[in-house]
């Protein structure tokens, strides 16, 4: 039996005004995620990763933004069309977001112990003492030495990893059923963060939990995510999974990614591979494929018309004229 969808994300398209014109972040993105998955979404900065969750989370800036359409089923509501108290309720509650900068997503003058427990005591109406002890407890599950101690601390007497941390236990503490994790690991040094991803994997599989994690870091989805999405210029490029996409990557740009990682059998010195040219900004695209300037594949049809992202018999899902196994979409 298949695993129930927990979100389903039909044609969210988000834009924001611009001093140069309208910028459309997220272009008629869809996908569902499915209860205790974890799917990964990848891309260059400014693909429309970032966007796409938050746009979901209700949080993105107005104005400058503003989501135009779409829907995004969750629990048989749509998060995209509920009254603000609700979607309140439902965010920090059943579905959570661990954000790119603890530093700048914590409040400097708050004690961790109040940022902890404050949704506890307002939304979930729990003595303060009992909140206290499931916060203190929630930190020693995420790996914080003493915790008993570390509560009491502001976010500026901790270390880097151990804000993320923090981060962590607040995204997990009302024991959602869905998470999004933006960059949880952008910031930290190597050791650093591969603590991290374990920790996430552990509680997700703790928790049974659904997991959105968004980064530019394919080789951060490669031991974590089931099933990937790879983003550019606001729109899906491909949609595979994980195994499915090392092995045998169907868009020209998701090939570019992954032969840019590190190669370690490769003898040393070798320059890493790269992709020609640069993101185009998403204001008034034309009615072609955004990559074609920078495809190696691309032909006439590519500069005159947009693919549309179609579903292969596999399951899988690409946006390309011409997909790199030469196959029919």
């Amino acid at each position: 039996m298949e695993n129930e969808t927990v979100l389903r994300v039909s044609g969210l398209r988000t834009e924001f005004r611009t001093d140069d014109g309208i910028l459309t972040a997220v272009n008629g993105v869809s996908f569902d995620i499915a209860a205790g998955e974890t799917l990964g979404i990848v891309g260059e900065s400014g693909s429309g990763k970032s966007a796409t969750c938050l746009s979901v989370m209700g949080l993105v800036p107005s104005p400058p933004g503003r989501v135009v359409s779409g829907s995004a089923i969750f629990d048989g509501r749509d998060l995209l069309n509920l009254p603000p108290e609700e979607l309140r309720q439902l965010r920090g509650k059943e579905i959570t977001m661990i954000f790119q900068d603890p530093m700048t997503s914590l409040n400097p003058f708050l004690r961790i112990s109040t940022q902890l427990t404050e949704h506890l005591v307002l939304h979930e109406r729990i003595p303060k003492k009992e909140a206290l002890e499931r916060a203190v407890e929630m930190l020693r599950r995420v790996g914080i030495p003493e915790p008993e101690k570390k509560i009491l601390r502001y976010p500026h007497e901790l270390s880097g990893g151990m804000r993320q941390r923090v981060m962590i236990a607040m995204a997990l503490l009302p024991r959602p059923r869905l998470v999004f994790a933006d960059e949880p690991t952008t910031a930290l040094d190597v050791s650093v963060q591969a603590q991290i991803l374990e920790l996430l994997r552990e509680r997700k599989a703790e928790m049974g939990l659904s997991l959105v994690l968004v980064t530019h870091n394919l080789g951060v989805v490669a031991g974590l995510a089931d099933r990937v999405i790879v983003m550019y210029a606001g729109m899906i490029a491909e949609d595979a999974p994980v195994s499915l996409l090392f092995a045998r990557p169907l868009h020209p740009y998701t090939r570019g990614l992954l032969d840019s990682l590190p190669d370690p059998e490769k003898p040393r010195g070798n320059e890493l591979a790269g992709i020609a040219g640069t993101p185009p900004v998403p204001i008034a695209l034309p009615d072609a494929c955004p990559f074609a300037p920078r495809c190696f594949r691309a032909a006439d049809v590519c500069r005159a018309k947009t693919p549309q992202l179609e579903t292969r018999h596999d399951g899988t899902r690409v946006a390309c004229w011409f997909p790199l196994d030469g196959g029919a979409v």
